[in-house]
């Protein structure tokens, strides 16, 4: 059960990491002045990015926890 953790840990702080990675550029590619839709306003997506940042910063500080099998 310790080894899945550990696993789990692992992929917890990497999926916090692509998250990021991609929400960030889904909006540097999105983002344009020609786009009439609202996928193309970058209000949006600071709002976006700004309410996931701290939920994967918890998710890799939760699979760092597990990763060190502090969690039980």
């Amino acid at each position: 059960m310790y080894v899945i953790k550990k696993y789990l840990g692992i992929i917890w702080m990497l999926l916090a990491v692509v998250t990021i990675v991609l929400l960030v550029y889904a909006a540097l590619t999105n983002i344009s002045s020609e786009g009439k839709t609202d996928i193309h306003n970058p209000l949006p997506w600071i709002i976006i990015i700004t309410i996931y940042t701290p939920i994967a910063f918890g998710l890799a500080i939760f699979g760092y926890y597990a990763f060190k099998e502090e969690y039980t």
